[in-house]
């Protein structure tokens, strides 16, 4: 079969599902994407140039969709070259919404189905918007959420089946998208991620490495930044570190700014909270590790006594997930999206995301009473595995969703 995938930075949300394709060494696999870095196994890379940016001054309220359409028009040349020039026509297209890209795809191809990826919808409540009373709404939020859905609004009629990685994540785009829309997680690989009791790792400015036998609290984000908790998390470091006199922190994301709103410190929301929390923490025992590579961020997590994962309601990150998968203990934030893969004290301890003090008492009483505490990550594990797992849950699920939209010929065995 001929697969085209489009996702401006791949492999976004189809690492997994590339990588199997490739593995099964029948299929033509070509990845659309703005990226000309990124390399994979059984993989042709073909990539496009936005047609269009908008102005730095321009109409706020249409900026998104101007993006977008440039985006829409350069994916769309992009695969017209394809074709006329190495003769390549997909038999199915899987891609993402958000960034316009597939919006023009019907025009290059009208008889291939598409599958297009519906993250998030933008609304004044149940998300990030007006969720911290730190970060109230301007006046006009309403106005500008409203607009950044023209793209979905434009791509839900392109498509011929959507997709979401989370029931939340459906749920909050309209009512009229959902008959249209099918839910599975993009799939975690529990085969590889497995917990590893002499699993350890070094740190410069420690004469030895860390391992289980060491007190380690672990925080992970893409970036450490309000939208994750990091504000949360910094505040809970002082009765922590006091508390657990031989714990140590291993915070791992950049410094910068995916969601929201950005820190005017010079040195961004970290320099701010730690500004703001002074000598009141042991900083040597607060390790900021960056971005790290993927086998040292596993290393970490199964190291980790108490996982901490904190996030607004928004996108459930691969990373809670994962620490599951590798029997991590997790406490987390009591917000929506969370709760659907965590139960309370069933899989994980769940927390208010604006109480520092609850957040810090609750890491506290897991490091200080481990087994009352020794059923989480195990059954976090069974939870991932049942309900996450990429090869026995996901892959079947897309599979048979892609096949429902081609003949009996073209279809993936399963």
């Amino acid at each position: 079969m001929k697969f085209l995938f489009v996702h401006q930075n791949m492999p976004g949300q189809y690492r997994e599902m590339i990588q199997w394709l490739a593995d099964q060494g029948e299929h033509e696999i070509v990845f659309l994407t703005q990226r000309n870095d990124v390399k994979l196994p059984g993989v042709s890379t073909a990539t496009y140039k936005s047609h269009h940016q908008p102005a730095a001054d321009a109409y706020g309220l249409s900026k998104d969709w101007e993006a977008a359409a440039g985006n829409g028009i350069g994916a769309a040349l992009a695969a017209r070259q394809l074709e006329a020039r190495d003769g390549f026509k997909p038999d199915i297209i899987i891609g993402h919404t958000g960034w316009g890209e597939l919006t023009f795809m019907k025009e290059v191809w009208p008889d291939v189905p598409i599958i297009g990826f519906f993250e998030y919808f933008y609304r004044t409540t149940g998300g990030l918007v007006g969720f911290d009373p730190e970060n109230p709404p301007g006046e006009h939020a309403g106005f500008f959420a409203h607009a950044r859905n023209t793209v979905p609004f434009a791509n839900i009629d392109v498509v011929d089946l959507g997709h979401s990685p989370t029931y939340w994540q459906r749920d909050r785009f309209p009512k009229s998208f959902h008959d249209k829309i099918y839910v599975s997680h993009d799939g975690i690989r529990t085969d590889r991620l497995q917990p590893d009791a002499k699993a350890n790792i070094g740190l410069g400015r420690l004469p030895k490495p860390l391992s289980r036998d060491d007190e380690v609290i672990t925080y992970i984000a893409r970036n450490m930044e309000r939208a994750r908790g990091f504000h949360v998390m910094m505040r809970a470091l002082p009765k922590i570190l006091s508390e657990r006199p031989n714990a140590r922190i291993l915070m791992i994301g950049g410094n910068e700014t995916s969601y929201g709103r950005e820190s005017t410190h010079p040195a961004g929301l970290r320099g701010e909270m730690e500004d703001e929390l002074g000598d009141s923490v042991d900083w040597s025992r607060v390790h900021f590790l960056g971005r790290v590579p993927y086998g040292d961020l596993c290393k970490i997590i199964r190291i980790s006594r108490c996982h901490i994962y904190l996030t607004m309601p928004f996108v459930l990150s691969w990373s809670l997930l994962e620490s599951m998968s590798m029997q991590a203990t997790v406490v987390a934030a009591d917000v929506e999206p969370v709760r659907e893969a965590v139960t309370h004290n069933e899989t994980g301890m769940l927390v208010d995301f604006f109480d520092p003090d609850a957040l810090a008492n609750q890491v506290v009483d897991v490091l200080a009473n481990p087994g009352a505490y020794a059923h989480l990550g195990p059954n976090a594990r069974a939870h991932v595995v049942e309900t996450y797992d990429f090869l026995t849950r996901c892959m079947p699920e897309h599979a048979r969703q892609i096949n429902a939209l081609l003949p009996a010929s073209k279809q993936l065995k399963i």
